[in-house]
């Protein structure tokens, strides 16, 4: 099934969505918000599965749907954890700066903890406060867990996978360098995060979901052309189960604590890449320095899924970037 928020309030209002994105409906009986429902999800699950399937079955039911009525499917959460699972990517950006690659790397995944008390509709603008901070998107898939205990293993930790979500993890490239320096990680280089229109459970992954990764393709189109379409399922070094696991080594992970693959990323150039930032490290490694720049006032990225069929299994993110208002 796929769940989105309309907007109300902090949390917004849950809703049931049809396969195809045009129809939805409000489910107040069932539960408020996606957060109450993941609190208790074995009890409220099949009364939302139910409500999909009827929706489904009858092409009069629920009210036409407005891609930019829905916040993000979690407006705000308890916990937004990014890791940095495609570690190609990672090792792409220390050499262009000439920075070695500590091997821990390839064995102890990065993970960074956002800010998770606003976060982003898949229509919502990037607000560019300085364009000179290097504005950039980086798309990514994400899933949203259940109560995970400190110390899950992989394996304990990967059944608690409840939805799966599409991410734009807007990043501010000249500022973070700045911050990492000091040693603490970042704040000013990480503004909100903006999500798919809906997060989805497995079913409607199909066998494109593994257990472990997300088999398809992730689309980014940069001002209408194609920016990348790297297998989300190819060269992540860290699967799904291993993130969690990672995230709770330590502390309990509350229901509707969401995970991040980080920047997806293939070995394989001719696929492109999901966030500007690779495409200028290739182009410095290639050509000495950089010839694309970030994003500019009025520049727009649409980050889509699509499954074998042709079908959007997320909707699209669809952003521009736009001054202050």
């Amino acid at each position: 099934m796929k769940l989105g928020s309309l907007r109300s309030g902090g949390d917004g209002r849950l809703a049931v969505v049809s396969r195809d994105l045009a129809r939805a409906v409000l489910v107040p009986e069932i539960s408020p918000t996606l957060q109450a429902a993941l609190e208790n999800w074995e009890a409220v699950a099949p009364e939302l599965q139910a409500a999909a399937e009827q929706l489904e079955s009858n092409s009069a039911a629920g009210f036409a749907l407005d891609p930019a009525a829905l916040a993000a499917p979690l407006p705000r959460a308890f916990q937004w954890l990014d890791g940095s699972a495609y570690v190609n990517h990672v090792e792409l950006v220390r050499k262009a700066r000439g920075a070695e690659m500590p091997p821990s790397f390839w064995t102890d995944p990065l993970m960074y903890q956002g800010g998770s008390d606003v976060l982003l509709g898949a229509r919502d603008p990037i607000v560019a406060r300085d364009t000179a901070w290097g504005i950039d998107f980086e798309a990514e898939v994400a899933v949203i867990t259940d109560t995970v205990r400190a110390g899950a293993p992989a394996a304990e930790a990967g059944a608690a996978i409840r939805l799966f979500a599409l991410v734009n993890d807007i990043s501010l490239r000249h500022l973070i360098p700045g911050e990492l320096a000091k040693g603490f990680g970042f704040l000013h280089g990480k503004p909100p995060t903006a999500f798919s229109p809906v997060a989805v459970t497995a079913d409607e992954l199909g066998s494109a979901w593994d257990g472990r990764v997300v088999n398809l393709p992730l689309r980014v189109h940069w001002n209408g052309e194609l920016f990348g379409a790297p297998e989300a399922g190819v060269d992540m070094t860290f699967d799904f189960p291993t993130l969690i696991a990672h995230a709770a080594k330590t502390r309990p992970l509350s229901a509707g604590t969401i995970v991040g693959s980080g920047t997806v990323s293939n070995r394989d150039r001719s696929r492109g890449s999901c966030c500007i930032a690779e495409r200028r490290v290739l182009e410095t490694l290639d050509l000495g320095e950089p010839k694309t720049d970030f994003m500019a006032i009025g520049d727009r990225v649409h980050i889509e899924m699509l499954d074998t069929l042709g079908h959007s299994i997320f909707g699209a993110i669809d952003q521009e970037v736009t001054e202050p208002t």
